[in-house]
């Protein structure tokens, strides 16, 4: 099974709005224009069994609804996350909430939600977290959203890991986006649970990312693009010419997705 654990898609009424102002700040052309038929048609494209779907609360606010959506799009093509905003007053209820409903796990940006990934006051987020053992994917590196600012480094990255041993984390991005040598030197081959997606990693030179996999370890590394952002199809190509073995790129393509979130096919 080829499982790409880094979709975006949104609630048809925001889609083409979100996707625009997307499009403008980046300078990027889509793959899709972020509805979850055209997601699941390029997945046929481009030969994807699934998809986790990953929303992102840029406000407080926005929980409830946000997380009420992603998970009536659980099931058949998508796995959905959840997602919490660090300044909302009613984290433990919601993650309660993102539990009940079944979704498999939350997802962080710092940019996006305003927090650099190990300041204290994320300690008290990321126990609750934990305490409901649900996986937590953080965008990791650089992004467009704060081009002067990285709110989640390898430096800093490996501070809250370390602070958290116990946490699922997955670092998107090959651990940080265009950083990849930091995660080379800094984050690969450190204990925990503690996943690199392949999300937006096209750029990485094909022999660092091999050095950064195999000195972290295959068991831990997710295929992933951050459709619309990336061709799920440009970035399955890209695994399957490394320097890997057969069974290590298996395990990329699916067979750690499937044990870390325990899905069926």
């Amino acid at each position: 099974m080829v499982i790409d654990f880094h979709v975006h898609c949104f609630n048809p009424k925001i889609a083409e709005r979100a996707i625009s102002q997307l499009e403008s700040r980046s300078g990027m052309a889509p793959y899709t224009r972020g509805l979850v038929e055209q997601t699941v048609e390029r997945f046929d494209e481009w030969g994807v069994d699934k998809g986790v779907l990953l929303p992102i609360a840029t406000k407080p606010t926005q929980q409830v609804i946000l997380n009420d959506w992603a998970a009536e799009q659980d099931g058949g093509r998508l796995i959905s996350f959840g997602s919490i905003h660090p300044d909302a007053e009613d984290i433990p209820q919601e993650l309660d909430r993102i539990k009940a409903m079944g979704l498999h796990g939350i997802k962080l940006h710092p940019d996006y939600q305003g927090f650099m990934v190990d300041e204290d006051r994320m300690d008290a987020v990321y126990d609750e977290i934990e305490r409901r053992d649900l996986p937590v994917i953080f965008h990791a590196g650089w992004d467009c959203a704060s081009p002067d600012l990285v709110h989640n480094p390898p430096e800093r990255a490996i501070k809250m890991l370390k602070k958290h041993p116990h946490l699922k984390v997955i670092l998107a991005h090959l651990g940080a986006n265009e950083r990849w040598q930091e995660v080379y030197d800094i984050l690969a081959g450190m204990d925990g649970e503690v996943y690199f997606d392949t999300a937006f990693s096209y750029n990485c030179p094909d022999e660092l990312m091999v050095k950064i996999i195999r000195k972290h370890g295959a068991d831990r590394i997710l295929f992933a693009s951050d459709c619309p952002w990336e061709s799920s199809g440009k970035m399955k190509e890209k695994i399957l010419k490394l320097d890997l073995s057969d069974d290590e790129k298996e395990k990329i393509l699916g067979e750690n997705a499937v044990r870390l979130l325990d899905v069926k096919g």
